[in-house]
């Protein structure tokens, strides 16, 4: 028999999910960065910032508390307006960020800050939290909207970090067991070691699954339902979502799917074919596992999917 949803949510609550306090704690340590460093760029820049917001998976509540395997971090947008999107780099925005942190903190080692893709990072030594400051050059036109940069190519994307919280908020208010499936996702990458399946693109895909076939079932098998997707699909159909609106535009790359933000977005447009073909295998070989493991409620076959740290109940 199956475990039951009680067993998969105490592995979630006990296991997976940041606890409450911990919470709080990160909440406090980024809400004093954010004060100090927006007052530092208006005191030694000419950055106007006009917004902050606390976004990924810290803001989306999908986050994975902290372990050797499993770190934590939260992505803090920096909206900032009066800058021209077709003059300005991540490299020139996020070079002003780091040399006003590296003032702000000038008893930490320049080691505790790395120039990220996206942001400059702040990684605190004595909590362990990692914070991407990522800046957004703001869309006037569009509330929430803003240009984010790539510092490899160069590239600029535009997003909405306000919307994508909403996006998984909807999920959550259609389905009380969405974050939990997304962690669970989440571990198994993790633990499977499927680098090229980044967390956004497990929330996407459970999303998917959620707005396709409703929220009907049990976790275990709706966890099972994702890793034979992935399996039977071979990551080949194109996911959208109703916020797309009825027309995507065509892209060539091996796995399509759509930012619910910005349909001109293929937020899985660096998955290369060999990545692709090996997320499919790693799924295809974990829903074996997982169907073994649900016909004969193995606890420890479940460990093989999520490490020696999946428990159902107190010891």
């Amino acid at each position: 028999m199956a475990l039951s949803n009680t067993q998969f949510k105490y592995y979630d609550s006990n296991v997976l999910r940041l606890p409450a306090d911990k919470r709080k704690e990160y909440h406090a340590q980024v809400d004093r960065l954010i004060e100090a460093l927006t007052s530092k760029l208006k005191e030694q820049t000419e950055l106007k910032v006009t917004k902050v917001v606390k976004a990924g998976s810290f803001a989306k509540y999908t986050i994975l508390r902290k372990t050797n395997d499993d770190p934590v971090d939260v992505d803090v947008v920096f909206y900032i307006s009066g800058k021209n999107v077709n003059n300005e780099t991540l490299a020139t925005l996020t070079q002003t960020i780091y040399d006003v942190l590296i003032k702000l903190y000038p008893n930490k080692s320049v080691e505790h800050f790395e120039i990220q893709r996206k942001a400059a990072t702040v990684e605190f030594v004595g909590s362990g939290l990692s914070v991407d400051i990522v800046p957004v050059i703001e869309d006037s036109s569009k509330p929430g909207y803003g240009w984010q940069y790539d510092i490899r190519d160069g590239s600029r994307v535009e997003t909405c970090a306000p919307c994508q919280i909403k996006f998984v908020r909807d999920r959550k208010e259609k389905d009380a067991n969405y974050r939990t499936l997304v962690r669970l996702g989440k571990r198994w990458s993790r633990h499977a070691e499927v680098t090229a399946l980044k967390s956004f693109m497990i929330e996407l895909i459970f999303a998917y699954l959620l707005d396709a076939n409703g929220a009907d079932g049990s976790i275990d098998k709706r966890f099972r339902d994702f890793l034979l997707y992935i399996a039977q699909s071979g990551l080949k159909e194109v996911i959208s979502f109703p916020e797309n609106g009825s027309f995507v535009p065509t892209f060539s790359d091996p796995v399509v799917i759509i930012d619910p933000v910005n349909k001109s977005n293929n937020v899985a447009s660096r998955i290369t074919e060999s990545e692709r073909r090996e997320i499919v295998a790693a799924a295809s070989a974990a829903w074996d596992t997982a169907h073994f493991a649900s016909e004969e409620s193995d606890v420890e076959v479940w460990k093989e999917l999520f490490g020696q740290r999946f428990k159902v109940e107190d010891d």
